[in-house]
């Protein structure tokens, strides 16, 4: 009998020990998490990889978990500081080849890899260490948004940088904002800038495929697809291709008031050179030009013309 009370009494104390203690963990649809042995007698190596949606699952008394995103997620890049925030929408602004510092907007698309073995090199490689945030706290990679983001900013966000510096200079100013050529004369030369918007892109894509699994060492990302919607000036620069678009309209307007203007004197003049030469044609015009319904026409009287009220 007291073998049995002993046996239904660790039965219900095990669980709550358990629940006290830690040993079940599951996963979110959006989220993939990597266990780590922390036991006492234990080593600290991943002991496994929870898929996204998991039910409950045992991961051992002590272990950590590392939560990571496992959906798509994206980083906003734009050239308006308004726009900034703390949670991945970043300012960049880099020169051309000719000087002029350009603001680039664009998105970059990318999901976390969900292969086991990829996900735990790169929990070893990111997931033991911390990076600074915005608040100057440290944070691990896997610290919900924030410490995302500040991971992020440090480790991808400079891969991306360079990618967009080495391409968005390797043109003129003119090649990628229509207006620009306003800098090079005075003239506003028309001008396709979507080839070189398409070749920045082509060219970061590339750069990222290429450069990122070298830089963070291993192929953590899937998916990355930068999409670049367009490079802007920088607003003191806007506001001086602005005003001189609208000079250049007010000039164009006075330029075809005086057009009108010249072209209406010669049709006076010509239509006075005919009065000159028949006298006559001058007297049937005004003739008809007269009002309807006049009772008096008296050339020569201040009161030439009388038309009746009624």
């Amino acid at each position: 009998m007291r073998t049995t009370l002993l046996v239904i009494a660790a039965l219900i104390c095990v669980p709550s020990l358990v629940a006290v203690v830690g040993g079940l963990e599951r996963t979110d649809a959006g989220e993939v998490a990597v266990v780590r042995d922390g036991g006492w007698f234990d080593d600290t190596r991943v002991r496994q990889v929870i898929p996204p949606g998991s039910g409950m699952t045992w991961t051992g008394l002590w272990s950590s978990v590392h939560p990571y995103p496992a959906q798509q997620r994206f980083y906003t890049i734009t050239a308006d500081p308004r726009r900034a925030t703390t949670l991945g929408v970043d300012v960049v602004t880099v020169p051309s080849s000719d000087g002029v510092n350009l603001g680039v907007e664009g998105t970059l698309y990318f999901t976390l890899t969900l292969d086991p073995a990829t996900l735990t090199a790169f929990d070893d490689r990111y997931g033991t260490r911390t990076f600074r945030a915005q608040d100057d706290s440290f944070l691990h990679a896997w610290d919900g948004d924030a410490g995302w983001t500040a991971f992020f900013g440090q480790a991808v966000r400079p891969v991306i940088d360079n990618a967009l510096r080495a391409e968005v200079g390797a043109r003129r100013c003119a090649e990628l904002v229509t207006s620009c050529s306003l800098l090079e004369s005075s003239a506003l030369r028309p001008r396709d800038s979507d080839p070189s918007i398409k070749a920045v892109q082509d060219g970061v894509n590339a750069a990222l495929a290429r450069d990122l699994p070298r830089t963070l060492g291993g192929a953590f990302f899937t998916g990355m697809t930068f999409s670049l919607s367009r490079v802007t000036l920088p607003a003191e620069v806007q506001k001086s291709v602005d005003r001189s678009l609208a000079a250049g309209a007010a000039v164009s307007e006075a330029r075809a008031r005086v057009a009108q203007a010249e072209a209406e004197a010669r049709a006076n003049q010509a239509r006075q050179d005919g009065y000159d030469k028949c006298p006559a044609c001058a007297e049937i015009d005004k003739l008809k030009s007269l009002p309807q319904g006049i009772t008096v026409y008296a050339p020569g009287n201040q009161d030439a013309v009388v038309v009746p009220t009624r």
